[in-house]
């Protein structure tokens, strides 16, 4: 199951309709020209189109399944005294006082430029189930990152 916002959930929706109505005809024109050709035994731009709509349908599919798995949540039911997912986490790095603060979504939601980071990364699973002014120590790929959680909010 994959907990996303709204917001999350109609992104995608709209992106599953313009692979389904958009892209997916123009795989299938792409192969109609190329088979028009000739003989499709020495034919690349054929098995380049067919190689492509293969890819289209694969990746169609798998957004099929992650919003068949999709559990929409309302932030305003959730309780911010504590962190978790779809909380936005202000919080300090004890040991060089940078301040931080990122959104906590699903796997299909993250992205790191606009400070959402997914509920499955190391700093994402070391903070959630803490409160306010805690410290909690994060073990990531570079070593253990202590933590000062300063604000929860969503």
């Amino acid at each position: 199951m994959a907990y996303m916002t709204q917001e999350g959930y109609d992104k995608m929706m709209a992106q599953l309709k313009h692979m389904e109505e958009v892209e997916r005809p123009a795989a299938s024109a792409a192969i109609a020209e190329a088979r028009e050709k000739g003989d499709l035994s020495e034919n690349s731009e054929y098995d380049a189109a067919k190689e492509a709509q293969g890819m289209l349908e694969m990746r169609i599919a798998q957004l099929k399944g992650q919003l068949s798995q999709a559990k929409i949540i309302d932030p305003s039911k959730l309780d911010n005294g504590t962190v978790q997912i779809l909380s936005t986490v202000e919080m300090k790095n004890v040991k060089n006082g940078m301040l931080m603060k990122y959104s906590i979504v699903s796997e299909a939601e993250a992205d790191l430029r606009a400070g959402k980071i997914s509920s499955a990364t190391p700093i994402a699973q070391g903070l959630l189930g803490h409160k306010v002014g805690e410290k909690v120590t994060v073990t990531t790929p570079m070593g253990p990152l202590e933590l000062e959680i300063l604000k929860i909010t969503f």
